[in-house]
């Protein structure tokens, strides 16, 4: 009884410390809120308040429109209640992120201990979730991953745990199929993972469907698995569905044109054996999928794309390393004699392929399919070799937390100061104070205009102005249209949104074009325009400048009045 106490004691101190890492200046770090949080929150608010998103789509559930990018929709109404609570805000939309960050270290401990009937290695694995920078990093942002990576975990949580409660099996399958609606990645390998819970645990199933109608929470497990499960085929073949894959898959247009070059340019005779779709796919796939093993993305390199993870920093700390791959040996070896082991062997090994098939050969979030069992594995391996030295377990034990917390040190200080300040660019840092100054002023000017150099301008004026969302689907002057698989505002209200390069297009007639071919006249009006360094008609008055945290100049602010 003492030692279950104690546990539990450890279990709530680790949760609190990841909460704490977790919820700490949410609004500070990352630096701004990206275009995807901006969108998200909007949408959420939109729904919120009429309905509709904000393109006018009533209550989305398969997938909804964003970009044109069409993220699921499991998020915008996790993040309901919390506007109704913060209203639209930045720790609105983050908040609920942070909680299911630190939620998941609970599902992952109770999954580490229905898998190895051992509660240190369920301590452990609990609290390298808590620090681990591939936890840590996405869980204080608004990452759709973050969904994703908590209703698994919590989903195989449940059903490790199943002897604990006949409920459990229902919550199981009620979390499985809120996979489907909270990550692509998930859309692809929760389906693949049930395929092997089937294959690996066929007795105990076909049991269950022996016993459909004489038990209650098999029955309703069936029902959440027809009613989740039944529609995803039409889903997934649905334009929107696939709107997403067809600008990260491996074989993009990019990828067909590289291969018809490589073709022409061969002299060899089996040059359409060598140069054709399939060995593209085959070679880079195979690259990718083996790069999410490797020391260098784990442990040193990390992602390559700055809004998913600290740059050159690795994912997993340098300490566990070897670790990580004696656990991953003794996972081979009991897998062979347990089948919950060769469960979480085959889904380490299938884990990596939505996150190969695409592009980006160090995708973080996408691979985020593979959490928790490297902590898991660091766990086990930690445990097996402190367990050949018992004599000096409490010491080398106590060695390792110390060294691990010297690492988040490290890792903390990074992110919070460099990263923070060097990368402000890549959170779109800038647009809040941008237009902060539009609602001080927006009375003074008839038109404001202002640059898409950053991406999406407008979604920031709608969430930053927390702009009425009735208001925006009807207005009548509103200018969006479709183009390059992209869904793009042109004008709503007084503002114009212009390409970068169109500012100065038309500057000797105080004229500004936009990409739709509308053209906003500032000859004769008050215009307020906002732009990046050096870019501005030669008469125009500097008014504000707007900086990135690294002191490099984002806004220029300029007035005609």
């Amino acid at each position: 009884m003492l030692a279950k106490i104690l546990n539990i004691k450890f279990l709530i101190i680790i949760v609190l410390f990841g909460a704490f890492l977790r919820f700490t200046s949410l609004n500070q770090m990352p630096p701004a809120l990206n275009w995807d949080e901006i969108s998200h929150g909007y949408n959420a608010y939109s729904i919120l308040k009429t309905g509709k998103d904000q393109w006018g789509q009533l209550f989305p559930i398969a997938n909804f429109r964003a970009y044109g990018d069409y993220p699921l929709p499991l998020n915008l109404y996790l993040t309901i209640p919390f506007e109704i609570v913060f209203g639209l805000s930045q720790t609105s939309i983050r908040l609920p992120q942070a909680l299911l960050g630190t939620l998941t270290i609970v599902s992952v401990y109770f999954l580490a201990e229905g898998i190895s009937k051992n509660k240190k290695i369920s301590l452990l694995a609990a609290f390298l979730t808590a620090i681990d920078p591939w936890f840590l990093f996405p869980s204080r942002a608004v990452f759709q991953s973050n969904l994703s990576v908590f209703f698994l975990i919590t989903a195989l949580s449940f059903f490790f745990n199943r002897e604990k409660n006949k409920w459990f099996i229902v919550f199981t399958h009620l979390c499985l199929g809120l996979t489907l609606y909270s990550y692509h990645s998930t859309r692809i390998f929760t389906p693949i993972l049930i395929v092997i819970l089937l294959f690996i645990y066929k007795e105990e199933f076909i049991n269950h469907l022996k016993n459909i109608f004489k038990k209650r929470e098999i029955l309703i497990s069936c029902l959440l698995f027809m009613i989740f499960f039944l529609p995803l085929p039409f889903i997934l073949l649905s334009p929107s569905a696939r709107a997403r894959s067809g600008v990260v898959f491996i074989i993009d247009q990019g990828a067909v044109n590289n291969i018809n070059n490589l073709r022409n340019s061969s002299t060899s005779p089996f040059r359409k054996l060598i140069y054709n779709k399939v060995t593209y796919f085959t070679v880079t796939f195979a690259k990718n999928y083996v790069n999410y093993f490797s020391p260098q993305f784990l442990f040193t390199n990390g992602g390559t794309q700055y809004q998913f993870s600290v740059p050159n920093q690795g994912i997993l700390y340098l300490v566990t390393l070897p670790f990580l791959y004696f656990g991953f040996f003794i996972l081979i070896v009991r897998a062979f004699r347990n089948r919950d082991y060769l469960f979480l062997l085959l889904w380490l090994l299938l884990a990596p392929i939505p996150a190969a098939i695409t592009v980006d050969a160090s995708a973080v979030i996408r691979a985020t399919t593979m959490l928790p069992i490297p902590e898991i594995l660091i766990a086990i391996g930690f445990y097996e070799f402190i367990n050949k030295f018992k004599k000096y377990e409490f010491i080398l034990s106590f060695g390792f937390i110390i060294v691990l917390l010297f690492s988040l040190e490290n890792y903390l200080n990074i992110y919070a100061n460099s990263y923070r300040t060097n990368y402000s660019w890549a959170w779109q840092y800038g647009y809040e104070q941008a237009v902060d100054y539009v609602k001080a002023n927006y009375h003074n000017y008839d038109q404001i205009i202002t640059t898409k150099a950053y991406g999406e301008p407008h979604e920031f004026f709608l969430f930053y102005l927390q702009y009425d969302p009735q208001k925006y689907l009807s207005d009548p002057n509103k200018i969006t249209f479709y183009q390059s698989n992209w869904y793009w505002v042109d004008h709503f209200d007084k503002f114009w949104f212009v390409n970068d390069w169109q500012v100065t297009q038309f500057a000797n007639k105080n004229q500004f074009i936009t990409e739709s071919k509308h053209v906003t006249d500032c000859s004769s009006q008050r215009c307020l325009l906002i732009t990046t360094p050096n870019n501005h008609p030669g008469n125009w008055k500097l008014i504000d400048t707007i900086k990135f945290l690294d002191g490099k100049t984002a806004f220029e602010i300029y007035s005609n009045t």
